[in-house]
């Protein structure tokens, strides 16, 4: 039986620790869909508070800034089919599913650091806000005049920010409380030391 190289060894090894990665990739782009189901509260034109951020989050800091772009891509791309797309175009379907989920994966910026889930969670959820905001101003903009928490609003910025607003501050809100209770049982998993 022949003996393998070192060489042969790291390709092997390589090839491992890549089908990992696309397996959890799989995995958490699946559960980030079933939790998308479960929605806490839904809002009018497709908003809604769920906890479908937490597993692209976590895939992102435990494998880095590509694969977590790609499993945001690939949450965004799945949703907008499987939940029944909210909207108002094609720009929109663009940007409120395909560019805004796609951000999420900046949480891999904080890869093996310390408390990086949090500062994560934080990037990943200013900037899905950031394109979610941008849409309500430029391609919803013509539902204003319009209602909402008991409030009329007339430009549409403020209606971009009180909507978006409202669901993506308790989103970043309820991942960050959920993070903080498994940061411990779970920090070797969130620092990515069990992949080597």
């Amino acid at each position: 039986m022949p003996v393998a190289t070192p060489t042969q060894k790291s390709k092997s090894s390589k090839r491992r620790l890549y089908t990992r990665m696309l397996c959890e990739g799989a995995i958490m782009v699946a559960l980030a869909l079933v939790l998308n189901q479960l929605k806490i509260f839904p809002l009018p034109n497709g908003g809604s508070i769920t906890l479908e951020m937490l597993p692209i989050f976590f895939y992102a800091v435990r494998w880095g800034v590509s694969p977590g772009l790609l499993a945001g891509f690939a949450f965004g791309l799945l949703q907008m089919f499987i939940d029944g797309a909210v909207a108002w175009g094609w720009q929109s379907l663009l940007l409120d599913y395909l560019v805004a989920f796609t951000p999420l994966g900046l949480a891999g910026l904080f890869k093996g650091k310390n408390w990086g889930i949090f500062a994560g969670t934080v990037l990943g959820s200013v900037v899905r806000f950031i394109v979610h905001f941008i849409s309500g101003i430029t391609i919803y903009a013509i539902v204003a005049p319009t209602e909402l928490f008991n409030m009329t609003f007339t430009s549409p910025w403020m209606y971009s920010l009180a909507y978006n607003g409202s669901y993506m501050a308790i989103d970043m809100a309820l991942c960050l409380v959920v993070f903080a209770l498994l940061y411990k049982p779970l920090k070797k998993y969130f620092l990515g030391a069990d992949i080597w």
